[in-house]
């Protein structure tokens, strides 16, 4: 051992046994970490192998719903989708954030509807509905329930962005402040 390691663990406190024995344990641990996880994939494994009726159909199910959900708020639509769509296709944003949410930062344009005042304001939508229509949230989960809520209005064009607000200040796009 060089005489600058050998100084620099004795000014730790830390011999070369110490050093030893501390190199092992952090080892030891991470072996036994890894081999658990083999173990519980393992047994994953196994699970799938003695239950495969009853993993497809679940599969199946976890599939269907996804779709269903997908399709009952409307499509989803990429950043750069909804960016077309508002330059070519005269697109109406509906951001359903709260009122102190949409000051700090919005999309240009984009009509404010809090998620809690739907109910009472969507009256105010009536004259969009052969427009297309992208309801826009805070991160995308509130935006299915209003795009349900406008399809059994009668709007046609309803689409969701994915991401909802958060995705869109991630990729460093305009937003207005009011």
């Amino acid at each position: 051992m060089s005489a600058i390691k050998s100084r620099i663990l004795q000014t730790k406190g830390v011999g070369e046994n110490g050093l030893a024995r501390t190199i092992f344990s952090v080892y030891f641990a991470t072996s036994i970490f890894a081999l658990n996880i083999a173990l519980m994939i393992d047994q994953i494994f196994e699970f799938i192998g003695n239950h495969l009726i009853l993993v497809g159909i679940f599969a199946v199910l976890l599939i269907a719903f996804t779709i269903n959900e997908g399709k009952r708020g409307g499509a989803t639509v990429t950043i750069s989708s909804l960016v077309t769509m508002i330059n070519r296709e005269d697109a109406t944003v509906l951001d359903i954030r709260d009122s102190k949410d949409f000051s700090q930062g919005h999309i240009i344009d984009a009509i404010n509807m809090p998620y809690s005042s739907f109910e009472q304001r969507s009256g105010e939508l009536e004259k969009l509905k052969d427009k297309p229509l992208v309801v826009v949230c805070k991160m995308g989960q509130h935006a299915g329930a209003i795009g349900r809520k406008l399809k059994a209005q009668g709007f046609e064009d309803v689409k969701r962005l994915s991401g909802g607000m958060a995705e869109w200040s991630a990729s460093n796009l305009p937003v207005v402040k009011s």
